[in-house]
């Protein structure tokens, strides 16, 4: 006869931590389903609806404005892929001016610190209109006139000074006893910086680069402000066609679309490494 089998502390724990989670998404769908049921009647029954319903959300006028916003959408991604690259290069390449050692470097440590401080305290939106009015308006050989470059050179100026004070965060987050150790296995500096600082540094600071890249994403939109046709202007366009603001929605909904996966991306990374640094 065989003995009776007993569960152990370690099975009843995990069943409880199961029972407990199906318990709080439980708690979670409700309370959600909840808000939004009153929410939508709050809304719904508020005097002004009728007419914000007829501005906002006129479905057919949605409907004849996507390929349009669509295609400006395209642009809006072109700008993005280019944009993230050059933001990277040019941000790694700051945190390493920053993080240059010895009194002969002083120079470029300080023209590296002041463009991350006038371009982190700068609004893009200025920096859009310094850059893309400014630049043509001296008349210079070689100088482009188009308003997607312009505005995509915007845009690495001001997310490179953003990004490389997260590199340079990650990159003096290295324990110094690490660079003791490559020292004295015969490693020089850039030898230290490329096979034990850099490593560690950009898989500490990933979340907090794929939060930059979200910002990024959203600021592309405002390369609008400068002539070029994306999905902001493309909605304005349609919007000043047909006398409604539905445009604009379709737009927004549009980029939300594209942020929402990027931000769970950025979480379940963040969720990641504080698990790893927590095991070890």
């Amino acid at each position: 006869m065989r003995p009776p089998v007993v569960a152990s502390p370690l099975l009843d724990r995990q069943a409880f931590r199961r029972s407990r989670a199906r318990r709080s998404t439980l708690v979670a769908l409700l309370s959600t389903a909840v808000f939004a049921a009153v929410l939508l009647v709050v809304v719904t029954n508020a005097p002004g609806w009728p007419r914000v319903r007829e501005s906002f959300f006129d479905l057919r006028i949605g409907w004849d404005s996507l390929p349009a916003v669509l295609s400006g959408l395209w642009l809006n991604l072109r700008v993005l892929a280019v944009a993230t690259v050059l933001v990277l290069i040019v941000g790694l390449a700051l945190a390493l001016l920053r993080a240059s050692r010895g009194p002969v470097w002083f120079p470029v440590r300080a023209m590296a610190t002041g463009y991350v401080d006038v371009f982190r305290g700068l609004p893009l939106l200025i920096c859009l209109y310094l850059v893309g009015f400014g630049l043509p308006g001296l008349r210079l050989n070689g100088v482009p006139n188009d308003p997607v470059l312009l505005g995509g050179l915007a845009l690495v100026l001001v997310y490179s000074a953003y990004v490389a004070e997260v590199f340079r965060a990650g990159i003096e987050s290295v324990h110094p006893s690490q660079l003791a150790a490559a020292n004295s296995l015969g490693l020089g500096y850039r030898r230290t910086m490329r096979l034990v600082v850099l490593p560690q540094a950009v898989r500490r600071v990933t979340p907090a680069l794929l939060n930059d890249f979200v910002a990024l994403q959203k600021d592309c939109g405002l390369i609008s402000v400068l002539g070029a046709v994306d999905a902001v202007r493309a909605a304005q366009i349609q919007s000043a066609s047909t006398y409604n603001f539905t445009p604009y929605v379709v737009a927004g909904l549009l980029f939300v679309a594209l942020a929402v996966p990027s931000a769970r991306l950025a979480d379940w990374v963040a969720r990641r490494a504080a698990t790893r640094q927590g095991a070890v």
